[in-house]
């Protein structure tokens, strides 16, 4: 339970200029409390007053407790800025609460709240948060809801930390990239395009071959930091090398929709599970920003919102969600499944389900490598979006992922050039999502049409097509680059532990058992599984798996399968 904050913690009032109106609600991020609702997160709460200039979250701490204000008014800010400006991001009073995702997930906070007006609160433990959340039905889609949007608002912001590097360092890449597929609020200063990145380098005493460096909470400076010692910064849950493991019930390995699935389905079965992601929950699905035919999210969801969804409800059945944990090698010890991670680790399971999907396939055409963040993505998510802004873009891929990049970033650019190498639209993508595009008059359709090279030096500005049967060219005007041209499954690492198909993709059921040349044997004994692989105890779901349809949810179907056959697989063992 929070106590009073020191006065070495105090902001003196002065800081924060008078601000008399509240932040007005934004699609369900700011909704007031009934009285009744109060009464609920009441039980196991405490109230207290609080007094101006008290801080009640800090920026870059961790967060216990759920705060809802009964009186007076209370400011959140951003105290990231490395200039040591603190600005106002929103004002509160009586019936909101505060908090967003970070307080669900165990982060720490990306903003400060301070009290701007005496008043009283009413302090809730998180974990009594988190158990209603699981529970209570209203209260959980609306704690839920408002923590959602309210993340997703921070992002669009710029709060939280801040990465200095230049967009042609391949570090500063994967520092964007893990932070965005990570769903973190932070801010990318361009060494090569903004003009304050070398003035804020000289205050922090950094030089410019030093970056990029993540600062955060403008004043701890991390160099070049490895994407799990930005995790460990932020409170996201990594390994531990060295660190004793048990052996566990069920390791999953990649956290997708199938990997979440088989990890929601496995920890409220009773399984002591643990997943490893090498990234971050959500796989290639939570780099689209609507899926509209996910069964009961009539008016569409993003990709994003449901592995946020999916990972607190694996939370909530006791599963353990690692990022940064990338699986180098598979082999075993006293009967058990043992995965070797980066860094020495190692995690053991009695079974294990592969679920690491399939990582886009690169466009290769001169000149594009150089430009693969700052203007040519493999992702079309509102972060993108916004780096985009009203310029006009080109998406290459016929398949629904690049359906919904053109859907949505039709709403936010002066034109879509959509390009396909065939000429039939509907062949590879849902129907709803050709009449949309067909329908749409700021997206033109190249069909037959193919790119051969990219122009531009920092920054993409022309695109050179060609029409594939006639070898016509023509030059594109465009800033952006999105890229949705299918993709290759990760199992490089797994080398001859189990049988792949020719493309690389493992073989389960029939096909496995059949690889492994004692067909006759297995069947006969009824351990036909059809999501085991070639090695008993291991189980494929999802667009890993050799002929598995690359739907979201058939992979979430998969994932619950491969539980119910690991029970299976565990009486006959």
């Amino acid at each position: 339970m929070s106590t009073r904050t020191s006065s070495e913690d105090r902001v003196p009032a002065r800081d924060i200029p008078p601000v008399d109106d509240e932040t007005p609600d934004e699609e369900g991020a700011f909704p007031r409390l009934t009285d009744d609702q109060v009464a609920t997160l009441e039980v196991g709460g405490t109230r207290r007053s609080v007094h101006t200039g008290e801080v009640l979250i800090r920026e870059g701490a961790p967060s216990n407790d759920f705060f809802v204000i009964l009186s007076g008014k209370v400011a959140v800010i951003d105290e990231g800025a490395v200039d040591g400006e603190r600005r106002i991001l929103r004002v509160h009073g009586p019936g909101r609460f505060l908090g967003e995702l970070g307080l669900l997930e165990g982060q720490v906070a990306f903003f400060t709240a301070e009290v701007i007006e005496d008043g009283e609160m009413l302090v809730v433990p998180a974990e009594r948060v988190r158990a209603l959340v699981a529970h209570d039905l209203v209260l959980s889609d609306l704690i839920l809801r408002a923590y959602l949007v309210r993340r997703h608002l921070l992002i669009g912001l710029g709060s939280g930390f801040r990465i200095i590097g230049s967009c042609y360092s391949p570090d500063t890449l994967r520092l964007r990239e893990f932070a965005m597929r990570n769903r973190l609020p932070h801010r990318w200063i361009d060494l090569e395009r903004d003009e304050r990145a070398e003035q804020l380098l000289r205050s922090l005493d950094v030089a410019p071959e030093d970056t990029p460096v993540v600062i955060w909470h403008g004043e701890k400076v991390l160099r070049n930091p490895t994407n799990a010692e930005l995790a460990r910064i932020v409170g996201l849950p990594v390994p531990v090398p060295g660190a004793a493991q048990d052996v566990c019930d069920l390791v999953v390995v990649g956290a997708g929709p199938a990997g979440l699935a088989a990890s929601v389905y496995g920890s409220s079965d009773g399984l002591n599970t643990v997943t490893l992601e090498s990234i971050a929950a959500g796989g290639q699905a939570s780099t689209s920003s609507r899926i509209e035919n996910y069964l009961g999210f009539p008016a569409g969801v993003s990709g994003s919102e449901l592995a946020e969804r999916a990972v607190i409800q694996a939370g909530k059945f006791g599963a353990r969600i690692l990022v940064s944990a990338e699986v180098t090698g598979l082999g075993s010890e006293a009967g058990n499944h043992v995965l070797r991670l980066t860094g020495g680790g190692a995690v053991r399971g009695r079974a294990l389900v592969l679920a690491t999907g399939a990582r886009y396939r690169k466009l290769t055409v001169p000149g594009i490598e150089a430009l693969e963040g700052t203007s040519v993505y493999y992702a079309a998510t509102h972060q993108e979006a916004r780096m985009c802004g009203t310029d006009p873009v080109a998406i290459v891929g016929g398949g629904n992922s690049a359906g919904q990049a053109t859907v949505f970033l039709a709403d936010h650019v002066s034109h879509v050039h959509l390009l396909i190498r065939g000429d039939d639209l509907g062949k590879s993508m849902s129907r709803y999502l050709v009449d949309q595009i067909e329908r749409h008059p700021r997206v033109t359709v190249h069909r037959n049409t193919e790119v051969r090279t990219v122009h531009g030096e920092k920054y993409l500005e022309e695109i050179v097509v060609e029409d594939n049967r006639t070898g016509e060219q023509d030059t594109i005007g465009v800033h952006a680059l999105f890229v949705f041209i299918g993709a290759m499954p990760h199992t490089g690492w797994l080398a001859d532990a189990i049988a792949l198909d020719d493309h690389g993709f493992v073989l389960t059921g029939l096909d496995a058992v059949r690889a492994r040349g004692d067909g006759d044997r297995r069947i006969g004994a009824g351990l036909s599984r059809t999501l085991e692989t070639s090695r008993p105890g291991l189980f494929a779901a999802g667009d890993v798996r050799s002929g598995s349809v690359k739907r979201v949810a058939s992979a979430v179907g998969e994932g619950a399968m491969a539980v119910r056959q690991i029970h299976e697989y565990f009486e006959r063992s």
